[in-house]
């Protein structure tokens, strides 16, 4: 007969376990431990992953040319200074003296004068209402954000081919970052315009060639639809201008009374343009499909 004083019988938990409230709950050590042995477990994957593309000579290649440009370009922003901005600061001017009820195209103090569409000024508005210096750093932190990521999206594709154009782009790309001049925005738009629907992709040609006309030559790479309302867009920015005369003609005054001018190579930026079509169309495929030329008969 067991005795009534002695002590009950101990209950030996599991190993590893407490128990709480009926339920078995495990060591406070085991469950701070496994989201970290698991996270640690994706950062060595990761870490694996990116030193065995690092193997890689020609990628090696591609991040040290991008490198040695990107800080090349940073050096001359900050070189540069206040000094630079000289055709961001004419769009930006051009929209206040237009709010003001002056002349863009004759302007008043040390700005060249805006030589776009009368009608594109209200575009430019919700941009040029801000203080100079917060407008310019807008203005070029945009451009180059874009830029980056039309980078990555071709460097993700063929990286060192990405890098040789960077490279032999170098000089036009530095030229419009520092004059800020619409260029390159015009360029990342083209870029756009290849990955959006028709419509805005035919509206952002449209609006390109009208500023520049170089853009023109890009009509191709747009999809067949996107083609179509590229020119009724096309047409509907002539009526603008035509509509607004007066003005168009001030525009084309001011556009060529800058006499002779030097070779455009900041233009070669809209070569940067071609980039997507020429990697998602690979010629060589292109090539190898087109049936052979019939034999010529002797």
């Amino acid at each position: 007969m067991a005795d009534a004083d002695a002590p009950p019988p101990q209950l030996h938990p599991v190993p590893g376990t407490i128990r709480g409230r009926g339920r078995r709950v495990r060591d406070l050590s085991d469950v701070l431990g496994m989201p970290n042995r698991r996270r640690a477990g994706v950062y060595r994957r990761a870490i694996r992953r990116e030193a065995s593309r690092l193997r890689d000579h020609r990628r090696l290649i591609a991040i040290v040319l991008l490198s040695l440009v990107f800080s090349l370009l940073a050096a001359g922003m900050i070189g540069r200074g206040e000094a630079a901005g000289a055709d961001a600061r004419a769009y930006w001017a051009g929209v206040r003296i237009w709010l003001s009820g002056g002349n863009p195209y004759h302007p008043t103090g040390p700005f060249l004068p805006y030589v776009y569409a009368p009608w594109m000024l209200p575009l430019f508005a919700p941009w040029a209402l801000l203080p100079w210096d917060v407008a310019w750093v807008v203005w070029r932190g945009a451009t180059i954000l874009l830029l980056l990521w039309t980078v990555h999206w071709a460097y993700h594709r063929r990286p060192l081919t990405t890098a040789i154009i960077v490279v032999l782009l170098a000089f036009p790309v530095g030229a419009n970052l520092d004059t800020g001049n619409i260029n390159l925005l015009l360029t990342l738009m083209l870029w756009a315009a290849q990955f959006t629907g028709p419509r805005l992709s035919g509206l952002l040609w449209a609006l390109a060639t009208w500023m520049k006309w170089v853009p023109a030559v890009l009509w191709f790479v747009l999809e067949p639809r996107a083609r179509r309302f590229g020119l009724i867009f096309l047409c509907l920015a002539i009526l603008l201008s035509i509509a607004l005369l007066p003005l168009t003609i001030q525009q084309f005054q001011a556009l060529f009374g800058f006499g002779a001018r030097p070779v455009r190579l900041d233009y070669l930026v809209y070569l940067w343009a071609f980039i997507p079509w020429l990697y998602r169309h690979d010629l060589r495929a292109v090539l190898a499909r087109r049936p052979a030329a019939a034999a010529v008969p002797r």
